[in-house]
């Protein structure tokens, strides 16, 4: 009977997080709290040693000891700076002023919004507050439809998962065995594509049902090129040079991706600087900001990190690869159950905790795996990050735990309902799978830019 129990800990270990997600305590210590408590079962039962406790500091501090990941902070620190300069209104209206006659216009410049912030900050949580906070008001005053805009609002946002450069990519190229500029690279293409799916969606949509995205009536003034020009130096130029700093830095080989986010820091800090937004504290308001997220971060990484570890002790990774093993799944099987996984955590999960929980896990038995002339196999772990990459974007949007939903309900006016929100990011998970399908039969997609950049 005690044999039983054991072989069950894992199982229960993971039934017992899933059950203490919906308790709403931070799920940093729920992670820490579970492994603690499920070590001291394994030691009361004789498969764990107390002593192994002490294991946790070095595995923590390999995060702390490892340059790469110092690039957090920093794309951290970026993106609230950003913010702070208050581009996002100039860069919005330089877009509105470019596609207002297009259907769907002032969607379509939220979607291009989402992609520029998205290859300056990385950070999905500012981008969502902003974008809602400075597009929402004026789409729902012009005559968009709640659903469609608060849909294209949040899926917009989540491409800083995957257009470079993303903190998750960074976490992705420290758990696995890959180069982050390699990876960076490989994730543009992807990133790009799903951007174009939205605009797809939203010209689609705009022309089937031109009540829910109106454009302006054309006796409107039409504004003149020299707006334009004035629009466009000022909302596009500025986010233009940092985008060429921090990421043709990264691609080009030039620097690390350390220094890159170091480029990337000061070059928001000096376009808050001119731009007159240093006053009053501001600094070190943005400073307290980055502080606060980085902390959040960092403590989610030291509770998954302890839940890993007590995790794999108890058998955990063995009772998934004997699964795995005896389904016969063969190397698609193993891939889409993977992805399949990482999809449905995503309803109950954040993004980190998955990556942090299921890549160790999944990563070292997907990587080996053979798919023939479908993709050399050396390139199975760019691949496969890739596509991790796009699935976790589903977290950000699916209910009940999804973020972005309950960040636009908090800034969102009083008319627009959970409801709309939900109707609204529902064909936007469509598409984010579609783009994961589209990924997974075009590997190309992934490799052909790195290969490019980086091979002799």
């Amino acid at each position: 009977m005690s044999d039983l129990l054991v072989d069950l800990l894992p199982l229960a270990m993971f039934v017992v997080l899933m059950g203490l997600v919906f308790t709403s305590y931070p799920i940093a210590f729920v992670l820490g709290g579970v492994a603690v408590l499920f070590g001291l079962i394994g030691a009361f039962f004789g498969v764990f040693s107390t002593v192994e406790f002490f294991n946790f500091v070095p595995r923590i501090w390999t995060v702390a000891d490892n340059l790469q990941i110092i690039a957090v902070p920093l794309f951290v620190f970026m993106g609230v700076m950003l913010e702070r300069s208050r581009i996002s209104q100039d860069l919005l209206e330089a877009l509105q002023l470019l596609l207002r006659r297009v259907p769907g216009g002032m969607a379509l410049a939220v979607t291009l919004m989402g992609v520029i912030f998205a290859a300056i900050t990385g950070v999905v949580g500012a981008s969502v507050i902003v974008l809602t906070l400075i597009a929402l008001p004026t789409m729902l005053k012009v005559g968009y439809r709640p659903s469609l805009a608060v849909g294209v609002i949040a899926s917009s946002a989540t491409l800083g998962i995957l257009i470079p450069p993303s903190i998750l990519l960074v976490f992705l190229g420290e758990i696995l065995p890959m180069s982050v500029g390699f990876l960076f690279a490989g994730a543009l293409l992807p990133g790009l594509l799903l951007a174009l799916l939205y605009v797809l969606y939203t010209v689609v949509y705009a022309l089937a049902a031109p009540g829910a995205a109106p454009r302006p009536p054309r006796d409107a003034d039409a504004p003149g090129l020299g707006e334009i020009g004035r629009a466009l130096l000022k909302g596009v130029a500025p986010p233009a040079v940092l985008i060429a700093l921090v990421m043709g830095s990264v691609l080009t080989g030039f620097v690390t991706i350390t220094e890159s986010a170091a480029v990337g820091a000061g070059g928001a800090l000096a376009l808050a600087w001119l731009r007159g937004n240093l006053r009053d504290g501001a600094l070190a308001e943005c400073l307290r900001r980055s502080t606060m997220i980085v902390g959040m971060i960092f403590m989610l990484y030291i509770g998954a990190t302890s839940f890993a570890y007590v995790f794999r002790v108890l058998g955990g990774d063995v009772v998934v690869e004997d699964f795995i093993a005896h389904a016969e799944f063969g190397p698609w099987g193993v891939m889409l159950f993977a992805i399949g996984l990482i999809f449905l955590m995503g309803f109950f999960f954040d993004v980190l905790e998955i990556l942090l929980i299921v890549i160790p896990l999944f990563g070292p038995i997907v990587i080996p795996l053979d798919f023939g002339a479908h993709i050399p196999q050396a390139d199975v772990v760019y691949w496969f990050a890739v596509l991790v990459a796009i699935t976790l974007q589903t977290s950000f949007l699916t209910p009940p735990m999804g973020l972005s939903l309950f960040h636009i309900k908090g800034v969102a006016p009083p008319t627009v309902s959970m409801g709309d929100i939900y109707r609204g990011v529902a064909p936007f998970v469509g598409l984010q799978m579609l783009c994961v399908a589209i990924v997974l039969a075009f590997p190309e997609i992934v490799l052909a830019l790195p290969h490019s950049l980086f091979d002799p």
